[in-house]
């Protein structure tokens, strides 16, 4: 069985870790260790040597002072390869391990290398490192047997210890790994977010693209006609030279119109130009047709003419929000609000909550797709909830 942690569970960034054969989580070498490491790594001496300690202090009354001395000396060592733990989980516990059959201070290190394994290690080595820890706790009971206590008492302790720390590190490893795979899955849907915003952007970008080619075709061509004629015909006439003149300074003043003001012609399906877009002074017919349609909507209108891009991009926006509203928000009152204000137009739409109205969350790509038209048109749009929890559309466009 292969299972791997992620680099922030095992304490550490992801670029230390690796994969050994089996399953096993391998630290890399030449990785620098972080203050977590430290932290982890100054507790779990602080553990080791309050283990090992009681251990020794429980067989010092019946051993000699060189014994302990030995004992404690040899203990200490063994901290030594844990830390190497992160990276060889197996074999510092296979070292660590048989010294605590004879060695009391070693069971602090021993102990901890269990626990280490348990989180770490693959199914194998764990359910082997159980039945090992149990036969050393017993040889250690059997060594170390306290005159006070009967062989039982001694004998289960050796197996308890196991018992607990394992489960407890296999506990830890679990949490770890839905720790692991709630952080992938909101990476994923990160970036499942950001291609649906990107494809949004694009989609817009490309009917931009065709609805300028579609405008501006026409026009261009026109021009072209009219320059090769007077190219052509040299021995043309003055008036009809005058004439030619006229055409093409009349064409090209309408094609310069159709650039600023393709972004608000949109193409149907079939490929047939779509009629021309309403622009600000169709904003009232748009709100009379939702209040018609059941809304409540209040609306203050003091805005009218100016540039047909400019206007257009109003009226989508009032449309975007008169149309959240009423897909997510029904029951909410909604006020429009479109007027000049320091050289801008400013154009509003808030869904004002009730306790019966439901949250008028965005539907995604269609304030996507307006947030390109506002830029396009030199203006900037925001949208979210207020502090009364109100939904607000505001976008700012150029007016003069």
């Amino acid at each position: 069985m292969r299972i791997w942690l992620p680099a922030y569970a095992a304490g550490v960034s992801s670029p230390r870790f690796s994969m050994l054969p089996g399953g096993v989580l391998a630290e890399s070498s030449s990785s620098k260790r972080t203050t977590r490491d430290w932290i982890v790594d100054v507790m779990m001496l602080a553990v080791g040597v309050g283990v090992g300690l009681i251990a020794l202090g429980g067989t010092e009354h019946y051993r000699s002072e060189d014994a302990v001395g030995l004992d404690f000396v040899i203990g200490l060592l063994c901290f030594i390869p844990l830390w190497w733990r992160r990276r060889y989980p197996w074999a510092v516990f296979l070292v660590l391990v048989p010294p605590s059959a004879i060695f009391a201070m070693a069971a602090g290190p021993a102990l901890i290398s269990l626990f280490n394994l348990a989180l770490r290690g693959t199914r194998r080595q764990v359910v082997i490192s159980v039945i090992v820890s149990c036969i050393v706790g017993s040889i250690y009971a059997v060594l170390f047997d306290d005159p006070e206590l009967p062989m039982v008492v001694d004998l289960a302790f050796a197996i308890i210890f196991p018992l607990v720390v394992v489960p407890w590190g296999l506990f830890a490893r679990t949490q770890r790994d839905l720790l692991r795979t709630a952080h992938e899955r909101a990476e994923k849907a990160e970036a499942e977010q950001r291609a649906h915003v990107e494809a949004a952007r694009e989609a817009e970008r490309r009917r931009i693209a065709g609805e300028m080619h579609d405008v501006l075709a026409h026009r261009l061509s026109l021009l072209a006609v009219h320059a090769g004629a007077l190219e052509f015909n040299p021995d043309a006439t003055p008036e009809e030279i005058e004439q030619a003149a006229g055409v093409i300074r009349t064409t090209a003043t309408e094609a310069l119109r159709d650039l600023r003001d393709v972004i608000g012609v949109l193409r149907t399906g079939d490929g047939v130009t779509a009629p021309p877009q309403p622009t600000l002074d169709a904003i009232p017919s748009l709100v009379e047709e939702s209040r018609a349609a059941g809304m409540n909507v209040r609306s203050r209108i003091e805005a009218e003419g100016g540039e047909v891009m400019v206007g257009r991009t109003a009226y989508r926006v009032v449309q975007e929000g008169l149309t959240n509203a009423r897909k997510h928000a029904p029951a909410a009152a909604v006020e429009v609000t479109v007027g000049p204000a320091d050289e801008h137009l400013v154009v509003e739409v808030v869904s004002r909550q009730s306790a019966l109205a439901p949250d008028p969350q965005p539907g995604g790509s269609g304030l996507i797709g307006l947030t390109e038209r506002v830029e396009l048109a030199g203006g900037s749009l925001e949208h979210g909830p207020n502090r009364r929890g109100d939904f607000v559309l505001r976008a700012v466009l150029p007016w003069t």
